[in-house]
């Protein structure tokens, strides 16, 4: 997630641009820039940091210019710095771009043995070098097409030319970009809110499709050049509701931007071809991972139950024992830690407080650490031994949703990468594992598809007051995650609970009044799971069972049911999730919560 605008017209592209900035920080805020023409050349402005820094740089020059292109930045390859900022150069060319270029390793190298010289640690400047060397003897669209052919990968971005002083290139392939227009004048942004106040009227590019941008029109066809005819669409939304992209809540739109947020953490770091995890994403060896005698997984909140999952599937794809910690405990214990001890911190903002207090008093008994984060260049990351960036993009809702769902799957990524290290997985396995991943964001659009159930059934128990949670096995953490979800934005009262556990004590809360949501897949543990709901429904709870599509018995059982599309019981932790995100908003849209800022939270847990 970036952000990305651009202008040409006849007004000052430069104050439209930096407002377009403001309106998509939300997209990323760890560096900034704008390009623009002044006197037929290109001038570049960036620095690392919010918008205001570089509106402090900007406005120390008057500056005034009919085209403008312009980029908020989160950060992918490489830390936050001025260096990495966009917009990007080689020689006349300067691009801004969102996404990833996941041949960036091989065509960086054969750049530079054509004599290009690279000033970041960005797989932007190879777009901009490729575009470069291609544009000597072509115009600018037609540089981009040739580029393209070689590059693989998802991404948007916006090009110019000093040798082309009117025109833009915009490119989207599975990243967002829309085109609006107006009177003698044109937009270039990656979300609308970014012109809404200036246009209305709007052209959503497609993947696969470019649009050349003149001050007198915009040209798009795909990426053999041939025409399209695009419809105008008029936009209604209010300028706060164009933020969120339409939906009422940031929390929502983050809901629904799983299935991108989990292909790009996904995206690149497979061979599906031979059941290959990348394990250089890791920074670990297979000797590194071969030599691991115990696992310590640390986190806080909603991280440490990915953590409680993670530990289930290390543990069966690759016999390595697994301790999990909640950080504020970890700190205060003596744990028993050696050199071959691999700890693993899980943190969204990788500012946690008591996890970099856990960090570090791990690297202090020798262990070796893995930070699994959604932040490039935060504390966590900077202090650690090894980092994998989740890629999920800003979270702006206070309720975790993304960024959780994205941690399970790296943990997965690294349970078959440890499996398939020490030998546990074959190779046949292994591919089937990641064959299965592949499919996963599809299964998240199905669940994503129960809104309207899930809502439904929001109206008939939004007025509970309190709300038992269920799962077995790998499914429990689910269940607290479930229960986190409903306490932290609608305030009701809720408990997770391994159901096995019911009879010990929680059984003596089940009446009438009580909902009870039992996370029920098929599997082996199904038919434990529905003497489970068998001991409910004998004492009158309200049963919500979120089961599998084969689980007619479940939903016969159950009051109410959600059925989810999925067989692999790893990523089945995932699937189950999404309906009981959903199910957590509705409930506190009812209660008229403040689903973004609920009370007494924050995002980050900065101190202790």
């Amino acid at each position: 997630m970036c952000g990305i605008i651009g202008y040409i017209g006849n007004k000052n592209a430069i104050p439209v641009v930096m407002d377009g900035l403001k309106r998509l920080e939300y997209r990323g805020y760890d560096s900034a820039g704008i390009a623009y023409f002044t006197d037929k050349k290109i001038e570049v402005k960036r620095c690392k940091g919010k918008i205001h820094d570089l509106e402090n740089i900007v406005n120390k020059y008057n500056i005034s210019s009919n085209l403008a292109i312009g980029h908020t930045r989160w950060a992918t390859h490489g830390r936050p710095s001025d260096e990495n900022a966009h917009p990007h150069r080689s020689d006349g060319i300067v691009i801004v771009h969102n996404g990833i270029i996941e041949n960036y390793v091989e065509l960086r190298h054969r750049l530079q043995k054509d004599g290009f010289i690279f000033a970041s640690e960005t797989d932007t400047e190879v777009l901009c070098h490729l575009i470069n060397k291609y544009s000597k003897n072509n115009p600018l669209e037609e540089a981009v097409r040739i580029a393209l052919k070689e590059v693989k990968g998802a991404y948007a971005f916006a090009v110019i030319n000093e040798r082309e002083p009117d025109k833009i290139v915009a490119v989207r392939k599975e990243s967002p970009l829309v085109i609006g227009l107006g009177e003698v004048e044109y937009f270039l942004a990656s979300d609308v809110p970014a012109f809404l106040s200036h246009s209305k009227e709007v052209i959503f590019l497609e993947n696969n499709e470019m649009a050349v941008m003149h001050r007198d029109g915009v040209i798009i066809t795909d990426f053999e050049g041939v025409l399209l005819n695009k419809n105008v669409v008029t936009i209604s939304w209010s300028p706060s509701m164009a933020e969120k992209g339409g939906y009422r809540h940031f929390m929502l739109k983050e809901i629904y931007e799983q299935p991108r947020a989990i292909a790009d953490t996904i995206r690149g770091r497979v061979m599906p071809e031979n059941g290959e995890v990348a394990l250089e994403e890791f920074g670990l060896s297979a000797e590194d991972i071969k030599a691991i005698d115990k696992v310590f997984i640390v986190a806080c909140g909603t991280s440490y139950h990915a953590g409680i999952v993670g530990k289930y599937m290390i543990e069966e794809l690759s016999r390595i024992p697994v301790e999990v910690d909640i950080a504020s405990e970890f700190r205060y214990r003596n744990p028993i830690i050696t050199g071959n001890t691999l700890f693993v911190a899980i943190t969204q903002s990788g500012e946690t407080a008591d996890t970099l207090a856990a960090i570090r008093e791990a690297k202090t008994l020798g262990a070796k650490i893995l930070t699994i984060c959604n932040v490039i260049g935060s504390t966590a990351s900077r202090e650690s031994d090894f980092v994998f960036y989740t890629h999920s993009g800003p979270e702006i809702g206070v309720a975790s949703t993304k960024a959780f769902t994205t941690q399970i799957v790296a943990l997965y990524l690294l349970s078959i990468a440890f499996g398939k290290a020490r030998k546990i997985l074959s190779d046949e396995a292994s591919f089937v594992l990641i064959e299965e991943l592949l499919h996963l964001p599809a299964g998240i659009e199905h669940a994503l598809d129960l809104d309207g159930e899930i809502s439904a059934i929001a109206k008939e128990l939004f007025k509970a007051k309190d709300f038992l949670y269920l799962g077995r096995g790998i499914n429990y953490p689910i269940a607290l995650e479930g229960a986190l979800k409903l306490k932290e934005i609608s305030y009701i009262h809720a408990e997770g609970y391994p159901a096995g556990e019911m009879k010990h004590g929680p059984i003596a809360l089940i009446d009438e009044e009580m909902p009870v949501v039992v996370l029920a897949p098929s599997g082996r543990l199904y038919e434990k799971v529905l003497s489970n709901i068998e001991e409910v429904k004998s004492r009158g709870g309200t049963i919500i069972a979120v089961t599998s599509k084969d689980g007619e018995a479940a939903t016969k059982l159950s009051k109410y049911s959600i059925s989810i599309n999925g067989s692999n019981n790893y990523l089945n932790t995932v699937l189950l999730t999404i309906p009981l995100q959903i199910l957590a908003y509705h409930i506190a849209v009812l209660r008229g919560c403040d689903v973004d800022q609920p009370r007494n939270l924050a995002k980050s847990v900065t101190v202790e």
